[in-house]
């Protein structure tokens, strides 16, 4: 991304959209009851209670009635559903890591060579976007997580901290490739939250292959543990070398998820937050999702940026566009073209 000598005043900069993931699969309700909520009615409720605070975005996930993540394609669907007619012009973004189970022998014969995940494009109805990762990583979550913040919640639990330890995020090349294509062959636009320099890298090159033809809406997740550590010239050498046309949202855990934020809307670009990265204020106390959304809010109004609206946020990351050629997909997300024959100083075309 480029900044130009007025590139950080506010009237150059469009309005921030605000993400918020809300649901905190990583926590039980009892390690923050005033703000997980269990229910389905509970659960459509604060995304509307965080579309109302200013978030146009809705990281999403589903409880079961036990507090436990669900694996239910159902149950997605009926929480899905439910924002969608309670606050319409939200963007409904689900968490890709999910891996359903099937409900019958049914969908169980159907899914039994196939991975789970890959079911995120039969959602119905259909979310606006689903987060992609780009290449295998270790998600050590807890590598962060300090034993200070942990104690008295079910992360404490020597082996829930062992399995948060070893999780991994599997998105090798094949699984990737069609992924992609399920999603867009149903309409729904990839989010892709990225690592580090390197899965960008293999970004730019599935899209010079034309494997993704679309608007290029990123993360940059540094919570360390396999992905960028939390350290600022991670994230400027990203920012540095993200495209010119796409939007970048910043995401980090505890303590750093203010300071990210506070770095990515003074130049331009958008935050992330809600107890899915941080339960603690910077003062160590309790958080709620919607407070924090509030806190994006006066910290962008002091920087002089405006806040998007619902409708505003979908045309920032041109919702339900997809491009028809690789070349259409370059120019449209600010990147140099493919390198034709005879042509020099432009990147290689990618076979």
């Amino acid at each position: 991304m480029q900044f130009l000598d007025d590139s950080l005043h506010p009237e150059n900069q469009e309005k921030v959209v605000i993400t918020v993931a809300p649901y905190g699969p990583e926590w039980m309700p009892q390690d923050f009851p005033e703000d997980i909520p269990v229910t389905m009615e509970e659960q459509i409720q604060k995304a509307v209670d965080c579309y109302n605070a200013g978030a146009t975005v809705l990281h999403l996930h589903v409880r079961e009635l036990d507090g436990k993540g669900s694996k239910r394609l159902s149950k997605f669907n009926e929480l899905i559903a439910g924002v969608r007619a309670a606050v319409p012009d939200m963007i409904i973004q689900v968490g890709g890591s999910i891996s359903f189970a099937p409900e019958d022998d049914g969908q169980a014969a159907k899914w039994l060579s196939d991975d789970t995940r890959h079911m995120l494009a039969d959602l119905d109805p259909r979310p606006d976007q689903v987060t992609v990762a780009i290449n295998t990583t270790q998600m050590n979550i807890m590598e962060l997580l300090y034993p200070e913040y942990l104690e008295g919640t079910s992360l404490a639990n020597p082996l829930l901290h062992a399995a948060y330890s070893e999780m991994t995020v599997p998105a090798g090349p094949a699984w990737v490739e069609e992924h992609l294509r399920r999603l867009q062959a149903s309409g729904i636009q990839p989010h892709f939250q990225l690592t580090g320099i390197h899965a960008l890298e293999t970004l730019d090159r599935l899209v010079r292959k034309g494997v993704y033809k679309g608007p290029l809406n990123l993360t940059w997740i540094g919570i360390g543990g396999g992905f960028d550590g939390p350290n600022p010239h991670n994230f400027f050498n990203f920012v540095h070398r993200a495209p010119d046309g796409g939007t970048l949202t910043a995401e980090s855990l505890l303590k750093n998820v203010l300071p990210f934020n506070m770095m990515a809307m003074a130049m331009g670009l958008h935050p992330r937050c809600g107890i899915e990265d941080t339960i603690i204020d910077q003062h160590g106390n309790r958080m709620t999702s919607a407070q924090q959304i509030e806190q994006c809010v006066r910290v962008a109004r002091e920087l002089g940026r405006e806040i998007a609206g619902g409708k505003e946020a979908r045309a920032i990351y041109k919702i339900g566009v997809q491009y028809e050629t690789v070349d259409e997909t370059l120019a449209a997300n600010g990147m140099a073209p493919n390198r034709k024959a005879g042509v020099k100083n432009r990147p290689l075309r990618a076979a």
